[in-house]
């Protein structure tokens, strides 16, 4: 069942959706991981190439605190870890894709 909103409720609800997708490379490091595509670091090193090290981790981090990306460490040397959408996260999907083509509008 969906939830009913009230502009207050809707405007909070957006609010804490932003902070979850805030930063100027997750949005971009969840697009690289659509499609049930599993990206190791240095897989996104060379797709994102103007992102430095630390803000990778650290957007990383984030997202995979927040549930929307999962992490795997395999135990060998050297390490090899693995990013992939958790089942939310892949769930955001359609969303985005309602975004593009909202801003295609514009372009047309």
């Amino acid at each position: 069942m969906s939830k009913l909103y009230s502009p207050e409720s809707a405007a909070s609800g957006v609010e804490q959706v932003l902070r979850l997708l805030e930063g100027r490379w997750k949005l971009i490091i969840l697009f690289h991981l659509f499609d049930g595509k599993v990206q190791r670091y240095s897989d996104f090193e060379k797709l994102i190439p103007a992102i430095s090290q630390k803000m990778l981790a650290q957007q990383l981090r984030q997202l995979e605190s927040d549930g929307i990306v999962s992490r795997t460490v395999y135990p060998q040397v050297p390490p090899k870890v693995e990013y992939r959408l958790t089942e939310w996260g892949q769930a955001l999907c359609p969303a985005l894709d309602a975004m593009l083509k909202w801003a295609e509008k514009r372009e047309g």
